[in-house]
């Protein structure tokens, strides 16, 4: 007997088909089967190594914060008056401005001083416009005898990148003033210098002390000596004329060099009792004693070398301190290299062996130095990420890490660089932070 049994055996499941790329995918694939995909990792890397020569490098980011002082003065007025007829009106008028988050103020004898501070992020120069608007609207409010407000706007590049201390233990302050604004009319032609300030010494004055006597027996007061002394110290183009097919300008007066042109300056007419012309002139020099010196002190600096200061020793000499500021957006550390290459060359000319030139701030070289560091631990993060990926991944994904990382950040340089970033410790420090976001 026969038996017969059938075996049936179900079909083999089909193998399931690829899913469909999405747009990501398809970009990717385009550039994994491309032939020019390793010549645009290699042009991205160069891009960023030039975004990294050229872009500027400062000490902290270029933050916007719009901060306008003004300057009213009130003469003869006491601090209280001022405060009541001055200060307090122009707050009240400040803080109607949309976008102002904070007015200081401080009133002095016969003068009001008032800071404004915008938002973080406001438009610098519309914020300002906003001030000079309200301040023109309210010009009939002012009480009499105010002057005319002051406007000062303030920026992030008003903090000087450089500072430069001549100190000596044989010229005075006012000689070591002298030879420092010699400096600086030489380091203000500098490109990308913004404004240099002289700090400390005493400037050259021509003092003129009025006698009352004289002045008194000669019929005159002071404002005529004044006015006097103000018309002739002036020039002014008094028109021109042609010369050999040439045209030549005329200018009348002169300003005064030195206390003999001063005593010269005539000042009045009186009659002539004896011999000669009815009338005689007035020169300064009859009723008043010139004095060619230096001014009173404003500010003072003061230096000991820092070999001293070690031991707690040393003399402390009168110095002068030249500031210098950059303008927005000027790479720090090469402003402060141009100045100081600018120096040197002009130290045995205008600078005498006597006086010490010491270097009391550089902010281009301490940013230069932070972005450096920063750069180099950015160059640590990627390969110590790349090295985790290799142990726990495989190499192939480590190496996707090594090449696609350094590219983002590579064209994320050459951004920062078209939009006139700069690089600070703030944005390369963002970069190192979201290192491990990008892998």
């Amino acid at each position: 007997m026969s038996s017969s049994s059938e075996i049936s055996e179900s079909p083999s499941p089909r193998d399931p088909a690829p899913p469909a790329l999405g747009p990501a995918g398809r970009i990717a694939r385009l550039f994994i089967d491309s032939k020019l995909t390793p010549l645009l990792v290699i042009a991205a890397l160069a891009l960023g190594a030039l975004a990294v020569v050229l872009t500027p490098r400062e000490e902290e980011p270029q933050i916007v914060l719009p901060v306008v002082d003004l300057f009213v003065g009130l003469p003869g007025a006491s601090p209280e008056e001022v405060e009541s007829r001055v200060t307090v009106p122009l707050e009240r008028r400040m803080w109607q401005i949309p976008g102002v988050e904070y007015v200081y103020s401080t009133s002095l004898p016969g003068m009001a001083l008032l800071t404004v501070r915008f938002y973080v992020g406001d438009d610098h120069e519309r914020s300002l416009v906003k001030v000079y608007d309200k301040l023109a609207g309210g010009m009939d409010q002012m009480p009499p005898g105010a002057t005319l407000p002051l406007v000062k706007a303030r920026t992030i590049d008003d903090v000087p990148v450089l500072g430069l201390t001549l100190s000596s233990g044989r010229y005075a302050a006012s000689e070591l003033r002298r030879i420092a604004a010699e400096l600086r009319s030489e380091i203000q032609g500098l490109d990308n210098v913004a404004e240099v300030k002289i700090i400390g010494g005493q400037p050259r004055q021509v003092r003129v002390r009025l006698d009352p006597e004289r002045l008194a027996a000669s019929g005159l007061d002071p404002s005529a000596v004044a006015a006097a002394l103000q018309s002739q110290n002036a020039a002014a183009p008094a028109g021109s004329f042609e010369d050999s097919n040439r045209e030549v300008l005329v200018e009348t007066g002169a300003y005064l060099r030195s206390a003999a042109e001063v005593a010269e300056v005539v000042v009045g007419l009186s009659a002539n009792r004896g011999a000669g012309p009815a009338v005689r002139p007035i020169y300064l020099r009859d009723v008043a004693l010139i004095e060619d010196g230096a001014a009173e002190v404003e500010s003072a600096v003061f230096f000991r070398s820092a070999a001293d200061a070690a031991v707690g020793g040393g003399p402390v000499v009168p110095a002068v301190t030249l500031s210098i500021a950059k303008r927005p957006g000027a790479d720090a550390h090469r402003v402060s290299q141009a100045v100081l290459a600018r120096v040197e060359a002009l130290r045995s000319v205008l600078v005498p062996a006597e006086v010490d030139l010491v270097i009391t701030r550089d902010y281009g070289e301490t940013a230069n130095q932070k972005a450096e560091e920063l750069l180099l631990h950015l160059v640590g993060a990627i390969l110590s990420v790349s090295v985790v990926i290799a142990l726990f991944l495989g190499w192939r994904a480590a190496l996707v890490i090594l090449v696609s990382v350094p590219v983002s950040f590579a064209l994320t340089l050459f951004v920062y660089y078209l939009l006139g970033y700069t690089l600070n410790r703030v944005t390369l420090f963002a970069l190192i932070f979201v290192t491990g976001i990008v892998v």
